[in-house]
């Protein structure tokens, strides 16, 4: 297990730095991003599946908010059994150049201790941005993906019942200023900050539209002159989106999750040659329990007693001469000669790295 397991890990990350990729895959435009939008609503006509009396006040102080705000008067002190309603969180995101009227598909999750939003629908309810103001306002049936059922104390369910989306459930009310089409030039963020790939971009962009069109100003921004009008902006991004830019030699990096002992390198790893010794210790404790018998008529009391038997094993292990790899394929055959489980290559690659055998950046997760 430990060999394919470090070497499907490894292979996620295995990209060929050397093939041209095309520039809109490795950076981005500056202000042309998303915005996640979150809300606060009540989801009605559900089958006695939500929030219980008393557990969930809010859901309680919301439904006679409603109520009073569509003109009926719930008096002070009235009891409200909202078994049939539940409160939720509301999320979406807002996209890029987002215009009134467009739908945004948006999520529902249960705050309270609602059994299952199976059925119900949402109420009208506004969706803020960080800035506070509305920006879309959601409604409309919730669908979950999910099934479940109890009978006799038994229960059995399929998925999260708790969670449902609605499909083009919230219509976008207010739009995001841009100031992408009245700035003379567009800024590319790249994805990873590096002085080769940023040098390559500004090239590149020169060679296809003219010298003085890109400037490099960091590692991770390149300043692009585009023009003024709508349409001839628009066709000088799809061309400057297109263009083959060779990336810069990735960074060696392995990524250790020390909870789980998942394990993930890049094509750039390397290995010195270096020699291993490991072996494997095994502590095995067993209780048995035992009963203490008084003799008859001694006045006694039977207790009972605990017999721990502790175990150590240590395997032998031997010394494993590595060779240096020249790749990834190499450096995951001679991490695998050690036969050790991916929970003990953590510390494994822990020590080359200290001592220098493995040329890479560690990254614990």
């Amino acid at each position: 297990m430990k060999r394919w397991l470090v070497l499907l890990l490894a292979s996620l990350l295995c990209v060929n730095a050397q093939a041209a990729q095309r520039l809109k895959e490795i950076s981005s435009v500056a202000g042309v991003r998303s915005n996640p939008l979150l809300g606060y609503g009540l989801v009605v006509g559900l089958d006695g599946s939500g929030d219980k009396s008393g557990s969930s006040p809010f859901t309680t102080q919301s439904l006679a908010n409603m109520l009073n705000q569509l003109g009926v008067q719930v008096p002070v002190g009235t009891k409200l059994d909202p078994k049939n309603v539940a409160a939720v969180s509301l999320t979406s995101v807002l996209p890029p150049f987002g215009r009134r009227g467009q739908p945004l598909d948006v999520t529902v999750s249960s705050i309270g201790d609602a059994k299952s939003l199976k059925g119900g629908t949402l109420l009208l309810s506004p969706l803020k941005g960080a800035d506070g103001q509305i920006y879309a306002l959601a409604q409309g049936n919730v669908v979950v993906g999910g099934a479940g059922a109890a009978s006799g104390g038994s229960k059995a369910q399929v998925n999260h019942l708790s969670v449902g989306r609605i499909p083009a459930g919230a219509t976008i009310e207010r739009e995001v200023p841009n100031a992408f089409a009245s700035s003379e030039v567009v800024m590319l963020n790249l994805q990873e900050s590096d002085f080769t790939t940023a040098n390559r971009v500004v090239m590149a962009v020169n060679r296809e539209f003219g010298a003085n069109t890109a400037r490099a100003l960091d590692g991770a921004s390149v300043e692009v002159r585009a023009p003024q009008d709508s349409n001839s902006r628009i066709q000088f991004l799809s061309r400057l989106e297109n263009i083959n830019v060779e990336p810069g030699e990735d960074t060696p990096l392995v990524i250790i999750n020390a909870r789980t002992g998942s394990i993930v390198m890049n094509k750039a790893v390397k290995l010195e040659p270096c020699a291993i010794a490991h072996g494997n210790l095994s502590v095995t404790v067993s209780n048995t329990p035992g009963v203490s018998q008084p003799p008859p008529l001694s006045g006694g009391n039977t207790v009972t007693t605990n017999q721990a038997n502790v175990a150590i094993k240590a395997d032998a292990g031997k010394v494993i001469n590595l060779p240096g790899g020249a790749s990834l394929s190499q450096v995951v055959n001679a991490l695998n000669t050690v036969g050790a489980t991916p929970q003990d290559l953590v510390s494994i690659l822990q020590a080359m790295k200290s001592s220098g055998a493995l040329k890479a950046d560690l990254q614990i997760i």
